[in-house]
C-alpha cells in the first residue's frame, strides 16, 4: 500500500490548499479531471477548495482512451480562453495521458495550464511536469500503481 485512505485524504486536503494559494486572485478555475479516477478527485478537490477559495470552481470531465490516446472528449463545452485550467488524474506515470489531455485545452488559448496528481511515478517518458503532486513514488517500470475509489472517496493506492 503506497496511500491509505487517511493518508490520501490529508494529501488531498493539502493539494487543494495548495491550489488556491498559486491561484489566490483568481476570478474563476477549471478543474478538469481524467476519466474515472481523475473525475473523483477533481470533485474533491474542489469542494475542498470551495472552503478557502472565494472565486468560482468549474469541474468538467476529459474522456481518453489512457491506452490509446487518440479521441478526446470532453463532458461540457467550456471556454478555456483566459482561465486557469487544472489538469487532474489519479496517476501520472509516463506523462503520455496528461500530454494527449491537453490537445482541446492547445485549440484555445488558457491563461495557464497546471497538472495535478494524487501519485507521481519517477520515470516520466513525456515531458510533462506535475504541479501538484500527493506522493512521489520511486517504481520499477513493470510495476503498476493504481488508486481505488469507493463511494466518491479515494480509499487507497497500491503497489502492484
Amino acid at each position: 500500500m503506497i496511500l491509505s485512505a487517511e493518508t490520501a485524504s490529508r494529501k488531498l486536503k493539502r493539494m487543494a490548499l495548495e491550489v488556491c494559494e498559486r491561484n489566490y486572485a483568481l476570478d474563476e478555475i477549471v478543474l478538469l479531471g481524467i476519466r474515472d479516477n481523475g473525475s473523483f478527485i477533481a470533485k474533491e478537490i474542489a469542494s475542498l477548495m470551495a472552503e478557502t477559495f472565494i472565486g468560482s470552481i468549474i469541474v468538467s470531465d476529459l474522456f481518453i482512451n489512457k491506452k490509446q490516446p487518440g479521441e478526446i472528449e470532453l463532458s461540457a463545452d467550456i471556454d478555456f480562453n483566459d482561465k486557469v485550467v487544472v489538469l487532474i488524474d489519479d496517476v501520472a506515470n509516463s506523462g503520455r495521458t496528461m500530454l494527449y489531455a491537453l490537445k482541446p485545452l492547445l485549440l484555445q488559448f488558457p491563461k495557464r495550464i497546471q497538472t495535478l496528481a494524487l501519485v507521481e511515478r519517477t520515470h516520466k517518458l513525456f515531458p510533462i511536469a506535475v504541479d501538484y503532486v500527493g506522493v512521489s513514488v520511486s517504481t520499477t517500470l513493470q510495476e503498476n500503481i493504481e488508486v481505488e475509489i469507493v463511494d466518491g472517496r479515494v480509499s487507497g493506492a497500491w503497489l502492484r
